[in-house]
């Protein structure tokens, strides 16, 4: 999951077995009824959208709304989690949902998710071809690239003076109890099996293993394991170095200008989120319209814009003011990419995983 953010204060959200104790739903629910159709056919044309908590202009609603004449029930959430058990026990009908990779593929697996009718959605075109069949949704039967970024190392300039282009650099006596970890089982035990070399989604005990030890042996260098409160804390130069994502930091930038990002030359985790049409939707028409909607690269480059992450739109990309299109931090070079990996479902895997984590925290 990753880190929402809106433009004047920084948030808790977006994901993945990530970052949050205590949540709170809101719900912003406006309905209309225009009366009865000559055969008693009731009118109203109701769309239910399930989302990340500020992810998403909400201006661009309204412009959807009129152009349409389809109302939107927009309800929000933190984690991907939290969506998942929501959509899962049918409690309510959703037509619209934004889940991570990992969380398409586990969702996908399990039946929750309609394939989709790519003839209502001609904007498709308009998404980058590296975007295309991902590993997660290999037929992109079921999902629509929404936004994407990295996970990276934040650090303050005048607290580094090294080169920090490794994960390495995490290990370092130097910033003993001057460093931020997520306070996350996958990212940071990510981190850790990337820096051996692994993959982020290792299934083998002794990769777990051997990237639980070195996390141990990393502990006692460790401000903090951190969550929302982290961005704060680097703002406030509590910590020299600190691991966020990429959409987090071009915000923590604004507040703080001696702060910057690095991504390891030896990969990372590149995210997506996604959209997607749950099996219980009654209105997947409707819900494909949106999508289109928000496909479309003037309306991508003002949601990308407010939100602060990547788009997966090429055509919405160019459409960004320079400073923001040309900006490594968000679309970093080819190569990076080339060595970095989305997290996956790893099913019963992360039963090894939590292991792991337990023993690291209570050590």
């Amino acid at each position: 999951m990753r880190l929402f953010v809106n433009k004047n204060k920084i948030k808790l959200s977006k994901s993945l077995t990530r970052l949050i104790a205590l949540t709170v739903i809101m719900s912003s629910v406006v309905t209309f009824a225009s009366g009865c159709a000559a055969g008693g056919q009731d009118s109203r044309k109701v769309l239910n959208v399930y989302n990340v908590g500020d992810y998403i202009d909400e201006s661009l609603i309204s412009q959807f709304e009129e152009q349409t004449g389809i109302q939107v029930q927009y309800s929000t959430y933190d984690t991907n989690e939290m969506m998942y058990q929501k959509v899962k026990s049918g409690s309510t009908k959703y037509d619209l949902i934004f889940p991570s990779d990992y969380m398409v593929q586990k969702m996908s697996r399990e039946g929750l998710l309609k394939k989709i009718n790519y003839n209502n959605i001609p904007n498709f075109k308009y998404i980058d071809k590296s975007f295309v069949n991902p590993m997660y949704d290999p037929t992109n039967e079921y999902s629509v690239p929404y936004m994407w970024g990295t996970l990276g190392i934040v650090y303050n300039k005048k607290m580094v003076k090294e080169k920090v282009d490794s994960w390495d650099i995490l290990w370092d006596k130097k910033y003993s109890r001057n460093l931020l970890m997520f306070d996350s089982v996958r990212d940071t035990m990510g981190i850790a099996l990337k820096k051996l070399g692994y993959s982020m989604n290792s299934t083998d005990k002794d990769e777990i293993n051997a990237a639980k030890g070195i996390l141990i042996k990393q502990k006692p260098l460790v401000l903090a394991y951190v969550n929302d409160d982290g961005k704060d804390r680097m703002i406030a130069e509590e910590a020299a170095i600190g691991v966020f994502y990429s959409g987090d930091f071009s915000l923590m930038k604004e507040e703080n200008e001696n702060l910057e990002y690095v991504i390891p030359k030896g990969g990372t985790n590149k995210w997506t989120d996604a959209i997607c049409i749950p099996q219980t939707a009654d209105n997947e028409d409707w819900a494909e319209a949106f999508i289109n909607f928000l496909c479309d690269p003037k309306v991508n480059a003002q949601n990308t814009e407010y939100i602060g992450y990547s788009t997966p739109i090429s055509e919405g990309r160019k459409l960004l003011a320079d400073e923001l299109k040309n900006n490594k931090a968000m679309y970093p070079d080819q190569d990076i990419l080339d060595k970095s990996e989305a997290f996956l479902d790893i099913q019963a895997n992360i039963k090894e995983y939590d292991k792991a984590w337990i023993e690291l925290k209570s050590y």
